[in-house]
C-alpha cells in the first residue's frame, strides 16, 4: 500500500538536498508532486529523476517570498487537480552565520527570520485556503535550532519563529480538518555517513567480522551530542515527512517531529 496515493502535494524548495528527497520520497507512496523553486534546470533534474523512478512531477519557477506568485501557483495546482493535499516548505533561509551575536549588525540577523516566516506564511496560507475548501491536508515545513549552539546568527531566531508561525496556524486551520507540523533536524542531516548506505543502513562488508567498526566522531565528526551513533540521512528526513503527510498522522498537528538523534531530547 502506498501511503500517499493520489495525493497532490507541493514542495517548495524542490531542487534542494532535503527538499528532492522529500519529492521523491512523496512521489515513490504515490503522490503526484509539484516542484517549485527559482531555477528551472535543477528542479528538471529531480522531477526526471521521479519520472525515471515511474513517479508524476511537475516542475515551475516560484520565488517563495513573492506572495502573489506563490498565490498563483497554489491555485493553478488546486484547480488542475481540484485541490491540495500536502504542501511542504524546504526552502533556504540565507542565513549568515560564522560571527558571534555580539558582532553582528541588526539586519543580518533578522534576514534569516524575515525569511523564514515570509515563506512560511506565504506557502502555508496558500495551501491552506484550497485545503480548507476540502476539509483536509497536511502542511508541513522543515524546521531546526532547538540545541543551543554558537555563531548561528539569526537562524536558532528564525526557526523558533517558524514554529511560533506554525503553531498558530494549526490552531486557525485545525478545525477545518488541516494540519501542520514541522521537522525538526540537527543542522544539515547526512547523505553519506562513513559506512553508511544512502537511507542510513550499514553497507556490506563495513561491519563485518575482523573489521573495526568507525568510532562515532569518525562516522559523524557532531556525534558527541547525539545519543545516536549518527544523525538522519536525507531519505530518513524524506521517510518521516511521508509519514507526517499521510492518514497515519492523522491525528498530529502543532507538533514537531524530532529528527535530531537525541541532539534535541523531548
Amino acid at each position: 500500500m502506498m501511503l500517499l496515493e493520489n495525493r497532490i502535494a507541493i514542495v517548495h524548495g524542490g531542487s534542494g538536498s532535503v527538499g528532492s528527497a522529500v519529492a521523491r520520497a512523496f512521489a515513490r507512496e504515490g503522490a503526484t508532486v509539484h516542484l517549485t523553486g527559482r531555477t528551472r534546470a535543477t528542479l528538471e533534474d529531480v522531477a526526471e529523476r521521479i519520472r525515471a523512478a515511474g513517479g508524476v512531477a511537475h516542475v515551475d519557477v516560484v520565488d517563495v517570498v513573492d506572495r502573489d506568485a506563490v498565490e498563483r501557483h497554489a491555485a493553478a495546482v488546486a484547480e488542475r487537480h481540484a485541490g491540495i493535499d500536502v504542501c511542504f516548505n524546504a526552502t533556504f533561509n540565507d542565513d549568515i552565520q560564522g560571527t558571534p551575536l555580539v558582532d553582528m549588525a541588526v539586519g543580518d540577523v533578522m534576514q534569516p527570520v524575515a525569511k523564514a516566516v515570509t515563506s512560511t506564511f506565504n506557502v502555508a496560507t496558500a495551501a491552506a485556503r484550497h485545503m480548507v475548501d476540502r476539509g483536509r491536508g497536511a502542511i508541513l515545513v522543515m524546521g531546526g535550532g532547538r540545541e543551543a549552539i554558537p555563531d548561528l546568527g539569526g537562524s536558532h531566531v528564525a526557526w523558533a519563529a517558524v514554529a511560533g508561525l506554525c503553531r498558530q496556524l494549526a490552531a486557525e486551520l485545525g478545525p477545518h480538518g488541516v494540519r501542520v507540523a514541522w521537522l525538526l533536524s540537527p543542522g544539515s542531516p547526512n547523505p553519506g555517513e562513513l559506512g553508511t548506505g544512502e537511507a542510513g543502513t550499514r553497507e556490506p562488508g563495513t561491519d563485518g567480522p575482523g573489521q573495526d567498526r568507525p568510532s562515532q566522531e569518525e562516522q559523524d565528526p557532531e556525534a558527541g551530542r547525539l545519543l545516536l551513533p549518527r544523525r538522519p540521512s536525507y531519505d530518513q528526513v524524506a521517510n518521516a515527512a511521508v509519514f507526517a503527510a499521510s492518514d497515519w498522522a492523522a491525528t498530529m498537528t502543532a507538533t514537531e517531529i524530532n529528527l535530531t538523534a537525541g541532539a534535541v531530547i523531548d
